[in-house]
């Protein structure tokens, strides 16, 4: 049976047997029986991490650890940014450098994390669904539509599976929900080169 932890665009955490490619944290969400609580996050630092050993990091430990931070897996970082996670200043510096200039000259990380929580907060538990035109909106945001979660991608939208993406679709003409929070669009928007599993 697979653990709980993979996230979906809308910041949700499920098992499936499929694997991610980045590393996301949002603190100690699990029982020593590695099961998930209620909590969705223990502090408003989400952060997105490389799957890469480097240099200086410890080894990679049993997943769900007691009383260490839940692990969290994301299919690409365009799918960790709609969840309303930010790039590691630890193991991405260059990355968590760019993101956070890109998404508005933030001084602090801490400014940066109090801002991205309040939006994905408000999207979580439903207080807050912005809409917008598809085509208005950059390269790596995500949507819904039709159900699903959708990544706009080269003038098309891409259903979001925890295994991939399916065959694109046109944009859709009316107005739709955007999932990805109003920070991490600005980044996009500004040009933060975000990884996207096509």
């Amino acid at each position: 049976m697979p653990l709980q932890n993979r996230v979906t665009p809308d910041g949700r955490i499920i098992a499936v047997h499929e694997r991610g490619r980045w590393m996301g944290n949002r603190g100690c969400l699990h029982d020593d029986n590695r099961n998930l609580g209620r909590a969705l996050w223990k502090h408003p630092s989400w952060v997105i991490c490389t799957l890469e050993l480097l240099p200086g990091r410890p080894a990679p430990r049993q997943l769900m650890a007691p009383r260490h931070y839940t692990e969290l897996f994301f299919l690409d970082e365009a799918t960790a940014l709609s969840a309303g996670h930010r790039p590691c200043a630890r193991c991405r510096r260059a990355a968590h450098d760019a993101f956070r200039h890109a998404a508005g000259g933030f001084d602090r990380t801490g400014d940066l994390d109090q801002q991205l929580h309040g939006e994905r907060v408000a999207i979580l538990k439903g207080r807050a669904q912005p809409v917008a035109q598809a085509d208005s909106l950059p390269d790596g945001a995500f949507i819904k539509a039709d159900g699903q979660a959708m990544l706009i991608a080269e003038g098309q939208a891409h259903p979001w599976t925890p295994g991939g993406y399916g065959a694109p679709r046109p944009l859709p003409r009316d107005p739709v929900p955007i999932l990805t929070p109003a920070t991490s669009l600005k980044a996009l928007a500004n040009g933060y080169a975000v990884q996207m599993a096509l």
